[in-house]
C-alpha cells in the first residue's frame, strides 16, 4: 500500500499540486504503524498514534526542504510549498504542524493510547525536544530565510530521532 501510494499517487502529483506533500505523508508514516503491528500483532490505537506523530512531523520537515530547494523544485516543475511560495502562510503552517506533532507525541502519557504508554518523565523530555523543533519553526516564520529553513530541516531530523529513542527507552526500561 505504501509503495502504491508513493509511486502511483504522490510522485505524479508532485508536478500537479502542492497537496502531493499531504498524499506523500501517508506512505511516509505507514512504516511506523507497521513496525508496531509487526512487533505486537496488534493494529489498534497504538499504531495510529505512532502513524500520526510521523504524519504531522513530515510537513515542517518537507516544507523546510522545499523552502531550501524552492528554485530547484520550480525548475523541475514541482511545487512543494503549500502556498507555492516562500511566504508567511507557508512558514505558519510549519509552526502549526509542529505544535500538532508535539501534542500527539506526548499524548500517550494520558493513558488513552492502549499499550503505547509514556512516563511523565519521558513526556516532559519529548515536550522539550518538541519545543526545540518549535523554536526552529517559529524562527522560519519570523526570519523567512533559507538558513532558517535549513535549521528547521536539521532540527526536524534530530528531534524525530530523539523522540523515537525516548519512546524505545521508555518502553524498555519503564513499562517492562
Amino acid at each position: 500500500m505504501s509503495i502504491f501510494i508513493y509511486t502511483c499517487l504522490y510522485t505524479p502529483l508532485k508536478t500537479v499540486t502542492p497537496l502531493s506533500v499531504f498524499v506523500g505523508a501517508f506512505p511516509g508514516a505507514i512504516p511506523f504503524m507497521l513496525g508496531w503491528v509487526a512487533a505486537t500483532n496488534n493494529f489498534g490505537i497504538e499504531a495510529g498514534a505512532l502513524f500520526t506523530i510521523q504524519f504531522f512531523w513530515q510537513f515542517p520537515h518537507f516544507w523546510a526542504l522545499g523552502w531550501m530547494l524552492d528554485e530547484d523544485y520550480k525548475k523541475a516543475g514541482i511545487s512543494m510549498l503549500p502556498t507555492k511560495k516562500k511566504d508567511k502562510a507557508t512558514a505558519l503552517q510549519t509552526v502549526l504542524y509542529t505544535i500538532w506533532m508535539i501534542m500527539i507525541s506526548i499524548f500517550p502519557v494520558s493513558g488513552l493510547t492502549g499499550d503505547l504508554h509514556l512516563s511523565v518523565f519521558s513526556a516532559i523530555l519529548i515536550g522539550i525536544i518538541g519545543l526545540v523543533m518549535l523554536y526552529f519553526s517559529v524562527n522560519l516564520y519570523t526570519k523567512m530565510t533559507t538558513e532558517s529553513a535549513k535549521n528547521l530541516f536539521t532540527a526536524s531530523v534530530v528531534c524525530l530521532t530523539l523522540v523515537q529513542i525516548v519512546y524505545v527507552i521508555d518502553k524498555i526500561y519503564i513499562w517492562t
